[in-house]
């Protein structure tokens, strides 16, 4: 069942975001967007269940461990957690990725990542745990719903383009700086003007190591062209491998065709700017 989802999702990737029944078995492939409330009665601790990476379509099988707002999880086994090591390119990471849960007859839209840390206990090579969170889960730290995570379950479940349909020119500048301290260049496409033809500003934004905004956007943003074109200045901290650390203001132009159009960076001038 696993080999044949995978193979679906590879082929085509929007199929996650219908219902596709399995005509010989009970078995349907509707991915579920579901609330942290029900999944965690779903997976109770000492759960074993399966990963399914979106990208790569790699699995591996998990056992939650603990967590109260989200599914603190290690791999089963050490074949296991070399599967988990390879969907990330053999090097741990706190990048988000978008994933499927696989539990008895039921997919689930979620988020990882990468990195062990704290208390491990399985025979598994993977020293600590990592967090699998859902709709509505939050952290242990800050007690939010952490955006970036938010992003890649919706990712999972087909609906990631239809979010950014919605949202305004701030969250956009945060979903723009989630994505370069993701390196995610998907992510990163979908925030910018002419979204097919990325190039430039991905040349530019790989020898970032870390972008973030300094000053919180609380000032209005200039209106140059009626309600299509917006000029929202930001302060923000650009590390650079060879260049350091750099503090100053951005000028993001967001800009959209018509009323009913979705908010874009212009993709040019914010070339300019990283220049």
């Amino acid at each position: 069942i696993i080999a044949i989802f995978i193979f679906v999702l590879i082929v085509d990737h929007s199929v996650y975001a219908m219902e596709w029944e399995d005509e010989e078995g009970p078995i349907s492939f509707k991915i579920e967007m579901l609330p942290w409330e029900i999944v965690n009665n779903i997976i109770p601790d000492k759960t074993n269940f399966t990963i399914i990476d979106i990208e790569t379509g790699l699995s591996f099988k998990v056992q939650r461990r603990a967590g109260s707002h989200h599914a603190d999880v290690q791999p089963l086994t050490k074949e296991d957690t070399q599967i988990m090591k390879k969907i990330y390119n053999n090097k741990w990471s706190w990048n988000r990725r978008a994933i499927i849960v696989l539990i008895n007859n039921q997919m689930i839209a979620a988020s990882m990542h990468g990195m062990p840390h704290g208390a491990g206990a399985l025979p598994n090579g993977f020293s600590g745990h990592f967090c699998v969170h859902f709709s509505g889960s939050i952290t242990h730290r800050l007690k939010n719903e952490d955006l970036s995570h938010k992003l890649m379950i919706l990712k999972a479940a087909g609906k990631l383009d239809d979010y950014i349909q919605t949202v305004n020119p701030y969250e956009l500048i945060r979903i723009f700086t989630i994505a370069i301290n993701q390196g995610n260049q998907e992510l990163l496409a979908m925030t910018l003007s002419n979204p097919s033809h990325p190039h430039r500003v991905n040349k530019l934004v790989k020898d970032i190591t870390y972008f973030g905004v300094v000053d919180p956007l609380r000032q209005p943003p200039e209106q140059l062209n009626g309600l299509f074109l917006v000029d929202v200045p930001v302060q923000v901290a650009i590390h650079k491998k060879k260049d350091g650390k750099e503090i100053k203001v951005m000028h993001f132009m967001i800009r959209k065709e018509s009323l009913t159009d979705r908010w874009f960076i212009d993709q040019d001038a914010i070339y300019e700017d990283l220049k």
